[in-house]
């Protein structure tokens, strides 16, 4: 296989801003001497996590929250980002107690993955949470948050559910599904 050679940066501008977000212009310089501008969110230097969150019972843990975007509300995981000074792990649990009402013992990273990698470079830590135990933190959340059971026997009929489209969400479920099967 050939080595790539990443593209050298030219330069580097931020032309848009909000209050939550920058875009960033980037004139890239490629090996065979291409030359493109490219945007992107602004790198903010901090990740994320998801939690697929499973009772003793066999329940999967999921909330319905309003999501800007779509305009609507959605049903997916617990997720959040990680404050400073502290750890995926710790981020994960907390993130638990906030949404749900729940902390876990046994916190299990699945996977990073990265949305929209030509415009993003935020990480998200996917985790299995089980050994669940009731604690509620505070959150930040404008309004209390729905919590939904669903049984992991039904799997199936989430993923093809109307309010559950998040790809972060689905592709948590899956590799939390593949995960639960091993053991």
């Amino acid at each position: 296989m050939k080595k790539l050679i990443a593209p050298e940066i030219l330069s580097k501008e931020v032309v848009a801003k909000s209050r939550l977000f920058q875009i960033e212009s980037l004139d890239l310089k490629f090996s065979n001497g291409e030359e493109r501008t490219y945007e992107r969110m602004k790198p903010s230097g901090r990740s994320a996590v998801m939690i697929v969150p499973v009772t003793e019972s066999g329940d999967l843990l999921l909330v319905r929250e309003y999501a800007a975007g779509t305009e609507r509300y959605e049903l997916g995981f617990p997720k959040g980002l990680v404050d400073l000074g502290e750890t995926a792990l710790e981020a994960a649990n907390r993130e638990l107690k906030e949404e749900i009402g729940f902390g876990a013992n046994q916190l299990t990273p699945l996977k990073e993955v990265v949305l929209a990698p030509s415009y993003f470079s935020s990480k998200m830590t996917l985790f299995v949470a089980q050994d669940l135990y009731p604690e509620k933190l505070e959150g930040d959340e404008p309004e209390p948050l729905e919590l939904v059971r669903w049984p992991v026997a039904q799997a199936e009929e989430l993923i093809t559910h109307v309010d559950f489209g998040e790809a972060r969400s689905i592709t948590a479920l899956m590799l939390a599904l593949k995960y639960l099967e091993a053991r």
